[in-house]
């Protein structure tokens, strides 16, 4: 069968498009007040003060108040929402005797199935959303279908996902009976459970099963161990010659995993011949699982030694899985970086799709063309409005989905099913055009829109910063990864670039600074005229060893209680027990003759 083609996004909304996208949002936008808007957050939060005024204005039973209005209420009374106005309410979920009638209906009807924890990536603490399990076809989705296909021809799929959960919370009605557990966990594991009806009372049942097609048994989504989290799944997929599908979170997770299986070869190989699953770090509780599901293979052994660890070559993986033709990850903003290394390792044929615009706020955009990693067309069981970012950050400058325009950058906003308000989620897209089926959206992701650094005049975002060190890979050598420091090692102080190189540094890596300086000064021109008034100084340039942004992943992964999904390394890294860390592990400055 052919692959189905992907229209070209148009420009402008036909007067058709325009009517169809306005009647869909609003009345997924409607539902949703309709079935929020008697929930304790609604009911008792001062941000919705004038909220239920213009309500009861208008009368409090639900058809006593119509559609015009309510939308009329929402759009004037409710005011742009951040996670301070919810966390007193999200607390109640943690107190010591959680009781049904204290959480029941707290931000959608019911109790939530689980509640998904942020990674801290880009704040100093983790945030908590509560999410329900809402009517069929409405489901959260962790992995969107376009973008990651199971095998239709019999081949094996490595799906690299964690069911582990940071705890678990008992909820009891008044005589002190069990009602619910709700395990507090990542967006993408809550959401495989919710979507499988994986609960926690089932897991013991869980760790004796294989899913369908899958390279690894159930058990090995339970192990804690970043690097033996990886390597596990690594084992149970290079026995199986007929892999076909590789997804993990992220793409920076998928290098890791390669990563990993170069530096474990013979041992790797050795299992796989043996049929002994090699003596890792967390895994001997779940040895008597996994045993039982992995058989010597003396001649896959044979065939992969035969192979060799060829990781040099373009392609390799092709060779050691020659039915490999998907691997998924999200690889778009500062995850970019990881392409390059991942297209070195696949060779020109297999390909590379994101996972989704997701977060664990609500799940915001799904894949629109395979073949593009940063392309995604807006969900719509949730609303998303859209913040302009040339204009006040209140919400006057909201804009809906049929009032946007192409090549304009907006801040994300949502209102969900599971409770948030014209929330700001903080991330900026760019509009590409729409869906000419149904006139949906379809965006580009840019960046964070708090800005990275402030430095007298100078204030550089992500984007920015992102763009100058990749400038100076003609300097420096291919960029694997990189994070940013207040470099105030000297006065005037200045951006510090530690950075990780995928192959050797080039012979004129000293020139990277004035490379970087350059790119900032055209992309951000405030930066050159900051240093002529003493505000910044010139950006320096660490090379770190090889393997730090895996060992940093791993160290931040294995101390939030073992998800995968937390794995990422900030653009911007202010804490200073991790900046100590990562400057343990420099290499070399360069550019150090260069700087002023």
């Amino acid at each position: 069968m052919a692959p189905r083609r992907i229209p070209e996004p148009v420009a402008v909304l036909t007067p058709e498009l325009f009517d169809r996208l306005k009647e869909r949002t609003e009345g997924t936008l409607l539902n949703l007040i309709k079935q929020n808007k008697n929930t304790r957050y609604a009911c008792e939060s001062p941000v919705f003060g004038g909220f239920r005024s213009a309500l009861s204005a208008h009368g409090n039973a639900e058809d006593e108040v119509q559609d015009d209005m309510l939308l009329e209420s929402y759009r004037s009374t409710i005011p742009l929402t951040n996670y301070d106005s919810y966390e007193p309410f999200i607390n109640k979920f943690f107190d010591n005797d959680c009781k049904e009638s204290d959480l029941k209906d707290m931000f959608s009807p019911g109790l939530p199935y689980f509640l998904a924890v942020s990674s801290a990536t880009s704040s100093k603490t983790a945030k908590f959303f509560p999410k329900y399990r809402h009517a069929p076809g409405g489901s959260y989705k962790s992995v969107d279908s376009n973008a990651n296909p199971t095998s239709d021809t019999g081949g094996k799929n490595c799906v690299v996902y964690n069911l582990n959960y940071r705890q678990v919370i008992d909820v009891q009605n008044e005589d002190g009976d069990l009602v619910k557990k709700i395990p507090v966990t990542l967006m993408s594991s809550g959401s495989i459970r919710m979507q499988n009806e994986i609960d926690v009372e089932k897991d013991p049942y869980m760790l004796h099963l294989t899913a369908p097609r899958a390279s690894s048994p159930m058990a090995v989504c339970f192990i804690r161990h970043y690097r033996t989290f990886l390597l596990m799944h690594v084992l149970f997929a290079l026995a199986e010659p007929k892999l076909e599908n590789i997804t993990a979170l992220f793409g920076t997770v998928f290098v890791d995993m390669v990563r990993y299986m170069e530096d474990e070869w013979d041992v790797l190989l050795d299992s796989i011949e043996t049929g002994k699953i090699p003596d890792w770090e967390g895994i001997n509780h779940l040895l008597h699982y996994l045993e039982p599901k992995f058989p010597p293979r003396p001649e896959r052994a044979a065939n992969l030694r035969a192979i060799g660890k060829a990781s040099q070559e373009v392609g390799w993986l092709v060779r050691v899985w020659p039915m490999l033709k998907l691997v998924v990850g999200i690889a778009s903003g500062i995850f970019s970086a990881s392409i390059p290394k991942m297209r070195h390792y696949l060779g020109p044929d297999v390909q590379m799709r994101s996972l989704g615009f997701t977060a664990s706020e609500g799940y915001v955009g799904t894949v629109y063309d395979p073949s593009d990693m940063n392309l995604f067309k807006i969900a719509t069981d949730d609303v998303i409005e859209y913040l302009d970012v040339l204009r006040e950050e209140s919400t006057k400058s909201l804009m809906s989905a049929w009032q946007v325009e192409r090549g304009h950058q907006y801040e994300i906003v949502l209102t969900t099913r599971d409770g948030l308000w014209k929330y700001r989620l903080g991330d900026i897209i760019e509009i590409a055009g729409f869906d000419p089926d149904d006139g949906v959206p379809v965006v580009r992701y840019v960046e964070r829109r708090n800005v990275a650094f402030r430095f007298g005049g100078a204030m550089v975002t992500e984007t920015q910063l992102a763009s100058a060190i990749f400038a100076a890979q003609d300097a420096l050598g291919p960029v694997a990864e990189f994070t940013v420091v207040f470099d105030n090692r000297a006065m005037p102080p200045s951006l510090g670039f530690l950075v990780e190189i995928q192959d050797e540094i080039c012979p004129k890596a000293d020139e990277a600074p004035a490379q970087v300086l350059a790119n900032l000064g055209t992309s951000n021109p405030n930066v050159l005229h900051g240093i002529g008034r003493q505000a910044m100084g010139r950006p320096t340039v660490r090379i770190v060893r090889p393997g730090t942004f895996c060992d940093f992943r791993r160290r931040k992964t294995e101390a939030a209680g073992g998800s995968a999904g937390q794995a990422k390394v900030p653009v911007v890294m202010w804490d200073a027990a991790s900046q100590e860390w990562m400057f343990e592990r420099v290499e070399r400055e360069v550019g150090l003759l260069h700087k002023s």
